[in-house]
């Protein structure tokens, strides 16, 4: 059964403006994360 993740971590991205939400892969350096894409990383 699947389950809602609705207690995850969000930051706002600064160039898009839009939310995003902590990712497994994100785990160890999220403190670091910034941007939500590697589009917005890109574009700074």
């Amino acid at each position: 059964m699947a389950h809602k993740k609705t207690h995850l971590p969000e930051k706002i991205c600064p160039i898009c403006n839009r939310p995003f939400q902590w990712r497994k892969k994100w785990a160890l350096h999220w403190n670091e994360i910034k941007y939500c894409s590697e589009r917005c990383r890109k574009n700074r």
